[in-house]
């Protein structure tokens, strides 16, 4: 675990450490998988979901962050223990008949992991608790979870990190589970070659306000 360190050790509040990182960047940005809310309480619901995914938002990204560290084989990713059955495995599925509209449970959901995994140390901060994997960026969303999600039932993708960094600490992705946003830190050069990213919505950010949040 002492490769998150400088996660579980920081004295930022923790709204500013789960969104955007540690401290030490000299410049900051968010990468946007909606754009803003345009007025206070506006549901996400409303929002056009025609965009890419998040996960291919964050590939993207780091795409462009891997010319930006000595080693892109050398990364470090938290995986959020809060996924649930996603992860823990359990009750989950169900089969929706179409015909008369009823649903019945389905095949439990097998558990990602193996014991030794599921209940190994963890990288722990206030109100969250993280798996670690250490491997190459494009690894990136490659937990070497389970083959099937159930009998027959492939496992397509697991959740995203939420905490992206390399060995050399020269950058940090935070993307916590709430907000509508990933928090970027690294340095101006990186954060400039991500804002003029044509296939990006990324923008400036201090990680010392408060961001624009939906309802």
């Amino acid at each position: 675990m002492s490769a998150a360190a400088w996660i579980t050790s920081s004295d930022l509040p923790w709204q500013q450490l789960i969104t955007f990182g540690p401290s030490g960047f000299n410049a900051y940005a968010r990468l946007r998988f909606l754009p803003d809310p345009v007025y206070a309480g506006q549901s996400e619901v409303e929002m056009d979901d025609d965009a890419p995914t998040e996960h291919e938002l964050l590939r993207t990204t780091l795409e462009v962050l891997r010319q930006h560290t000595r080693d892109p084989n050398d990364c470090y990713f938290c995986l959020w223990q809060g996924w649930g059955s996603e992860i823990y495995g359990g009750d989950g599925l169900r089969i929706v008949d179409f015909g008369d509209r009823s649903t019945r449970p389905g095949p439990r959901i097998a558990p990602a992991f193996p014991p030794s995994v599921l209940n190994g140390s963890k990288v722990v901060i206030p109100h969250r608790a993280y798996f670690l994997f250490h491997g190459s960026l494009s690894e990136f969303g490659d937990w070497g979870a389970s083959a099937e999600l159930a009998p027959g039932w492939p496992r397509y993708q697991m959740p995203d990190p939420a905490f992206v960094w390399p060995a050399d600490h020269a950058w940090c992705i935070a993307n916590d589970v709430d907000p509508h946003y990933a928090g970027i830190g690294a340095d101006s050069t990186a954060i400039d070659q991500l804002l003029a990213h044509s296939g990006l919505d990324i923008v400036p950010a201090d990680p010392r306000v408060d961001q624009p949040n939906y309802g």
